[in-house]
């Protein structure tokens, strides 16, 4: 399989560090405030590229941490105040009760969006002893200052700085993009310990004083703690590049004397009307903004699905109903499929299907192309209808198909083979129209029909079937 890796910028062949098993760390929420769907398009590649590993026989350990302290309102300018801490100020409450209020929404929204669970969520204030120790250990090998309290991380003392987002240390000593602080040797140097006000409602003691950890070495802890000195995948928006996983390699290969990471997994931005989807512009959307206007959450997920990662993604309505609409595509050709019955003809669709199959995988090893291998996908519903439109497939074939679907599902993550049980209610209205069609009596069956749909359920008739499901 090929992935790009921003670090080197080109496309890699991916070699895990153990054989078929894979070690990825995703940069997961910082849990102020709900995420929005331009938050869960980073989670979504991601999702993507770990169902697309397991697809290819691969065994993944997953860690997405949870970040409860320590990320600054304006944090690559390492200023500002703590998210939680600001959220937790305005309304009255303590940081704590913040935290665990939109860590359970943002994983709530997880599994709307069907994103496969991580296999841990480590918080960042269950590592404050791991982070303390951290800090001391790279005091020790002169990579760290202290400063009245305050511990930074000497940008200076690390040579290979800024490989990952071009900002070497030469284009920050000209630029000067940072804010400068009187207390650091040099303005683009970076927080490890910070020391915490007397109002601030988050503080440890140190040996510094107390205080609380910088945002970056929180991931470099807890990645280490669960994954080890060295991983395969590092994921994240493209806005974490600088300075937060640039940060991350720097205190982290300081600190192990070894690599970081092996692939880093950048997605770009989810863009609303040709700009970055922000809170702090107000121009976004959450997943209950989708549902409200009642969108499905897995219509998102196909939207998002159908754009490279690589890519920005322009958000409208427009472009969601469009993946409703392919979505409507696929679930159409799964309930003809199952409404077809046995037959002799000519075999014409296991080539179709062989073909998919090869396309689909391949689309997917070349640095995961979502919209190639969904263009497959589209492809052959629409060459599978065509199959059945001309009496051309029988019950075999149709299930060889529908199986083929659901496989390509483990990565789509769409639920295609989810069945709900159909309330009583709308079976009998579907046996009284099918009573009401034997007896010719079409109007009265198309009225029911018309109840069952209003009800937000769907019937269709073929070769002598009926099957009903949810819209």
């Amino acid at each position: 399989m090929l992935l790009y890796n921003t670090y080197t910028k080109q496309k890699e062949e991916f070699k895990p560090v153990n054989g078929k098993s894979v070690t990825m760390y995703s940069c997961g929420p910082t849990v102020y405030d709900f995420a929005h769907i331009g938050n869960f398009r980073s989670y979504l590649s991601a999702d993507f590229l770990r169902r697309t590993l397991e697809y290819l026989g691969y065994e993944v350990r997953h860690v997405k941490n949870i970040t409860d302290v320590g990320h600054l309102t304006e944090s690559d300018l390492d200023q500002g105040e703590d998210k939680i801490n600001k959220k937790a100020k305005e309304k009255k409450t303590t940081p704590e009760e913040i935290a665990r209020f939109f860590e359970k929404a943002f994983l709530e929204d997880e599994v709307k969006l069907n994103i496969e669970k991580a296999d841990f969520y480590p918080r960042a204030t269950a590592h404050i002893a791991e982070m303390i120790q951290a800090v001391r250990a790279l005091l020790d090998k002169g990579y760290a200052y202290e400063k009245n309290g305050a511990v930074f991380f000497d940008v200076e003392k690390f040579g290979r700085y800024g490989k990952l987002s071009g900002n070497a240390l030469e284009k920050l000593k000209l630029g000067q993009r940072v804010k400068h602080d009187s207390e650091k040797k040099h303005s683009y140097d970076f927080y490890l310990w910070r020391p915490a006000a007397k109002d601030h409602l988050m503080k440890w003691p140190s040996p510094w004083g107390e205080g609380y950890p910088g945002w970056h070495i929180e991931c470099t802890v807890m990645s280490r703690k669960f994954l080890g000195d060295t991983i395969d995948i590092h994921s994240g928006g493209e806005d974490n590049i600088f300075p937060h996983h640039e940060n991350e390699i720097a205190q982290s290969e300081a600190l192990t004397d070894r690599k970081f990471v092996n692939i880093w997994f950048h997605s770009r931005h989810l863009l609303i009307k040709g700009e970055k989807m922000a809170k702090s512009k107000g121009s976004f959307y959450t997943l209950a903004d989708l549902e409200k206007k009642n969108y499905n959450p897995l219509v998102f997920r196909m939207l998002a699905f159908s754009s490279h990662y690589r890519s920005t993604l322009d958000f409208s309505f427009e472009t969601l109903d469009q993946a409703a609409i392919n979505l409507e595509k696929i679930k159409e050709l799964l309930v003809r499929l199952q409404t077809i019955s046995d037959k002799k003809i000519i075999d014409s669709t296991s080539l179709l299907a062989q073909k998919a199959k090869a396309d689909f995988k391949q689309a997917l090893e070349n640095d995961l192309d979502s919209p190639k291998a969904l263009a497959v996908i589209l492809g052959l519903v629409k060459n599978i209808n065509t199959l059945i439109d001309k009496n051309e497939i029988n019950q075999a074939q149709a299930k060889a198909v529908y199986d083929l679907m659901i496989e390509f599902d483990k990565v789509l993550g769409l639920s295609l083979a989810q069945t709900e049980d159909i309330p009583e209610e709308i079976t009998n209205l579907a046996a009284e129209r099918e009573k009401m069609r034997k007896e010719k009596k079409w109007k009265e069956a198309d009225e029911i029909r018309k109840k069952i749909e209003k009800k937000g359920y769907e019937i269709s008739d073929s070769e002598g079937k009926t099957v009903i499901r949810k819209k």
